[in-house]
């Protein structure tokens, strides 16, 4: 249990610390494995609202799933062919394949202890270093399916196959292998469901919500680990003089030493290299001049670069978006649990959208 309490350690003070501390032991008690664990902490959350948490793993599942696994052994390597030709058509349009399944691989799993992948090599199949007839893995597929587990591309099929599907909501990287899997699904019989992005969001406070709309921050370029864009804050901050002299400046410098490399063939040739090397070490000068403007406009500012430093952690953590760093107890720990009727109450369903939620 240390890494609950690393979590709950990690979690910054809030009125909710509390009720998520609770929420957490609860779920994760001694002896509970990771699965059950979980999915009791996250019925308690979303359970409400009508989901039901599914162990695929459970044994009892498994023979609904064995027509799925006996096919797959039946017609060895032909789900990864078909993955991957419909992998080369996405990449023909633009789109990168997510998966790249090796050729002939099986897209099984072998559970007996511990979960290995069923290889092929040549016309000899392979679990861990010990070789199995084909055969006898169909036979075994039909009478002890609780014996196999599906890998990335049949996971989707045996899914449907428990639970007929009319529509699946999907992340950006599920939408790009599933993709893939139109020809799989084909080949199996089985009806694969339409796919919709899920919405798709990032959550601010009322301070960072105003720190962007009074200053008109682009949000994406937030996301940038280094200070270029905070840089590019503060100098359009500058005082308009200060801003215009200096590019009047470097406006009259390039325009000045131009007419002296265009004068110099008229004297000697040769100096016309010299005069572009003086002209970009000068213009080097400047550009180290602005970058010291540019510094004491930091100095001087330190509340314009604190609001910048906080509202780019919180909407890029780590230079990451949030869902990529942040998990659901973050959240509700921040926010509280009415974030989920919030957020079902206020976030559109709309496809190809980024939503800033302010909270």
């Amino acid at each position: 249990m240390n890494s609950v309490r690393e979590l709950l350690d990690a979690l910054p003070g809030t009125d909710f610390t509390e009720h998520v501390a609770d929420g957490i032991r609860a779920a994760y008690r001694p002896n509970a494995g990771m699965a059950e664990a979980f999915s009791t902490w996250i019925e308690s959350v979303l359970g409400p609202y009508g989901l039901v948490v599914f162990e695929a793993a459970d044994p009892a599942a498994k023979p609904l799933a064995a027509p799925v696994f006996k096919r797959e052994l039946e017609s060895p390597g032909r789900t990864a062919a078909l993955a991957t030709s419909f992998g080369e058509k996405l990449a023909a349009r633009g789109h990168q394949p997510q998966v790249a399944p090796q050729p002939d691989s099986i897209c099984l799993f072998h559970l007996n202890g511990a979960r290995q992948p069923i290889r092929r090599d040549g016309d000899q199949y392979l679990i861990g270093e010990t070789t199995v007839a084909l055969g006898s893995l169909v036979e075994e597929a039909r009478t002890n399916p609780e014996h196999f587990s599906p890998n990335v591309l049949l996971r989707p099929l045996v899914q449907d196959t428990l639970f007929p599907t009319i529509c699946y909501v999907s992340g950006p990287s599920e939408l790009a292998y599933l993709g893939q899997l139109r020809g799989v699904y084909d080949h199996f019989g089985i009806p694969m469901p339409l796919i919709y992005p899920r919405a798709s969001a990032t959550l601010v406070d009322g301070a960072a919500a105003r720190f962007l709309a009074r200053y008109d921050v682009p949000f994406d370029e937030l996301r940038s680990r280094d200070e270029s864009a905070l840089n590019h804050l503060l100098q359009s901050q500058l005082p308009p003089e200060i801003e215009r002299a200096l590019k009047n400046a470097e406006e009259t410098l390039r325009s000045a030493l131009q007419h002296v490399i265009d004068a110099m063939p008229a004297l000697d040739p040769t100096l016309a290299g010299a005069a572009k090397t003086t002209m970009g070490k000068m213009e080097h000068d400047l550009k180290s001049l602005q970058g010291k403007v540019i510094q004491a406009a930091k100095r001087r500012d330190e509340t314009l670069r604190r609001q910048f430093t906080r509202a780019q952690a919180q909407i890029f953590p780590l230079g990451q978006p949030q869902e990529r760093t942040l998990t659901l107890v973050y959240f509700i720990n921040r926010y509280g649990p009415g974030l989920v009727d919030t957020l079902i109450r206020t976030l559109p369903i709309e496809l190809g959208k980024h939503w800033v939620v302010t909270l």
